[in-house]
Parts: structure tokens; sequence; C-alpha cells
């Protein structure tokens, strides 16, 4: 997915959109009262890319409010917001598609989908999480440790 098309849907939504200094330490992106504030040290398309959707997350899945992440029900809101900008970045198809391509590797598979390496070993991991070390779909056989995808045979 590219940077602009997850602008669109932020803007579809009619969520502001801006990109600032963030005081707090760690803090990349904030959702709050339809806003979606992003530091402006992000310096790659991957890295907006990955925020923008994370804070998206916290709208659609109504995950506010929870910057004390030493509270469970806290850190799985912001799991929930996670997961859900996950699925929405990244697909099977997306994995089929860059194994067409001969991509292989985490460094290659990361650019070719435009996301940060971290993005998506987060995002090969809750896939394990959902269908354990391996899935059939559109007859190929997608193997996620390590990743590979294959003709299913019939």
């Amino acid at each position: 997915m590219e940077l602009h098309q997850v602008e669109d849907m932020i803007r579809a939504r009619n969520i502001t959109l801006i990109k600032d200094d963030i005081p707090v330490s760690k803090l990349k992106g904030l959702y709050f009262d339809n806003t979606i504030i992003f530091d402006r040290s992000l310096s790659t398309s991957a890295e907006k890319i990955y925020i923008l959707a994370e804070e998206l997350g916290h709208y659609e899945t109504g995950s506010i409010d929870i910057l004390d992440q030493s509270q469970m029900a806290n850190r799985k809101q912001e799991r929930k917001a996670h997961r859900w900008a996950i699925k929405e970045l990244i697909s099977l198809d997306d994995i089929i598609r860059a194994s067409k391509e001969d991509i292989h590797n985490f460094f290659e598979l990361a650019e070719f989908l435009n996301v940060t390496e971290d993005f998506l070993r987060e995002e090969i991991e809750i896939l394990k999480e959902i269908y354990g070390t391996h899935t059939e779909y559109d007859g190929k056989i997608i193997q996620f440790e390590p990743l590979d995808v294959w003709e299913e045979k019939r």
C-alpha cells in the first residue's frame, strides 16, 4: 500500500491529519478527537504508512486513550489497533505476489510491501497466531517460518 492510499483512507473518514513534533518520547503517532498527529521525524514512507495505519486502527477499533501501557486492558487495545493496521496493509495475496517476483527474504519483502521490517515481522507473527505454521490459500501453500510459497499439489 502506498502512503497516499493510507492518507486517502484517513481523509475518507473525515479525520484531521497533522504532521508535528510529538513531545512524548517514543511516540511517533497519536489518535484523539478525530485527529491523527504523526511525528515529523518519520523519514521514510514505510514508517509513515505503519504509524498512520496503526493510528487509523485506533479509530476503527475504538481503542483510544491508552497511553498508559502498564494496564493490561490498554495493551490489549493497542494490539487490537495494531492487528487492524496489519490486516489492512498486508494480505496473503501480497505475499503470493512477492513470491512471484522471487522475493523471499524479509528485507526485500518489506521493501516490496512498503512497510518496515519490524512491521513485517509482527505481521508474520500474527499470521502464525491465526493460521499456525502455514495455510492453504488460492491454490498455494504459504509457509510462515521460514517464509515461502509454493503451488498446492492436488
